[in-house]
C-alpha cells in the first residue's frame, strides 16, 4: 500500500517519528471518508467539518489547504493504490517540538486508502457501555485521535459478542456507538442525541437530519436520550461514513424493526450519489 505523506506518494514502510505529537499526546484529528467511482462522498462536509477542528484545536490553517487541495490530495493516494472504491483515513497533526505546549502549530498530514468493504450486517446486536464515560462537551464532538474510551469499549463488545455498544455520558445519556452516531425511531419521530451530548458532529448525520427535516412523514428531534427509551423505540440505527445506515435488531430482549431504517437508507443513497 503507498502511502500520501505530507504530498509525497511513499510505501508504507515509514518509521515512526517518536516526537509524533499526535503519537505522544493525541494531538491530532481525522477523517473517515468513502469514495465511490472515484467521487469522494460528502466531501465538502468533511473539509469544513476537518477545518472547523482545526480552528478549535488553534492549528495554523495555510492558505494552500482549500477544498480543492484537500479533495486532490485524498484522490491521488486513491489513484496511487490503484483503486476506484475506497475507504480513506486522512490524519492531520500538529508538527514536531515542545511538550503540551507546542512550539509551533504548524500541522502535517497523512492519507492511507484501502479498498471499500461495506458490510451492512442483517442480525447487528448491541448494549451499553458503562465502563466509562463520554464528556458532555465540545471537545468530544471532534474526531481527534485520542480515541481510548472507544478501544476499551470495542474489545468489551468483542468479549460478550456483540457488533457494537452504545456509550453514554456523565449524565447516563445516549451519546453515540463506538464508531457511529444513534438515532431512535418511535411513532414516526426520529431522535438523535444532541451535540451538546458529547457526539461526534458526524457528516452522515448532518446530511441525514437534513433529509428527514424535509420529510413531512416525519419528526426530527435533536435531544437528550435515555437508555429507557431504547426499549421503547419502534427502530433504532447507526450511522457513519463509510455503511451509511445500518439498523439495529437486538438491544438486550429487545427486537426492533428495519422498515423506517430501509427507507431512510434508500434516501440518503439518493442525497450521496
Amino acid at each position: 500500500m503507498l502511502i500520501n505523506f505530507n504530498g509525497n506518494i511513499i510505501k508504507n514502510d515509514l518509521s515512526l517519528n517518536g516526537n509524533n505529537r499526535a503519537f505522544k499526546y493525541g494531538d491530532g484529528l481525522f477523517e473517515t471518508l468513502k469514495i465511490i467511482n472515484g467521487k469522494v462522498i460528502f466531501v465538502e462536509d468533511h473539509y469544513f467539518r476537518l477545518m472547523a477542528s482545526m480552528r478549535m484545536l488553534r492549528m495554523h490553517i495555510s492558505m494552500g489547504l482549500t477544498l480543492e487541495f484537500f479533495e486532490n490530495e485524498i484522490l491521488k493516494t486513491v489513484i496511487a493504490n490503484k483503486l476506484i472504491d475506497a475507504r480513506v483515513r486522512l490524519s492531520v497533526f500538529r508538527n514536531d517540538g515542545g511538550l503540551y505546549l507546542p512550539k509551533n502549530n504548524a500541522v502535517g498530514y497523512l492519507i492511507e486508502s484501502h479498498e471499500l468493504v461495506v458490510n451492512i450486517k442483517k442480525d447487528y446486536k448491541v448494549d451499553l457501555f458503562k465502563d466509562y464515560y463520554v464528556n458532555s462537551d465540545l471537545l468530544s464532538t471532534l474526531k481527534t485521535n485520542n480515541r481510548i474510551l472507544n478501544v476499551v469499549a470495542s474489545i468489551y463488545a468483542d468479549e460478550n459478542e456483540l457488533d457494537n455498544c452504545i456509550l453514554i455520558n456523565e449524565k447516563k445519556q445516549l451519546v453515540e456507538a463506538i464508531n457511529a452516531n444513534i438515532f431512535l425511531i418511535k411513532d414516526k419521530v426520529v431522535k438523535t442525541p444532541a451535540l451538546s451530548e458529547g457526539c461526534i458532529k458526524g457528516v452522515v448525520r448532518k446530511n441525514l437530519i437534513a433529509l428527514i427535516s424535509k420529510d413531512k412523514n416525519f419528526e426530527i428531534q435533536e435531544t437528550e436520550i435515555s437508555p429507557f427509551e431504547l426499549q421503547k423505540a419502534d427502530e433504532v440505527f447507526l450511522t457513519n461514513a463509510i455503511v451509511g445506515i445500518q439498523p439495529v435488531i437486538n438491544y438486550r430482549k429487545k427486537t426492533f424493526t428495519t422498515e423506517i431504517s430501509d427507507y431512510l437508507r434508500k434516501e440518503l443513497d439518493k442525497v450521496s450519489s
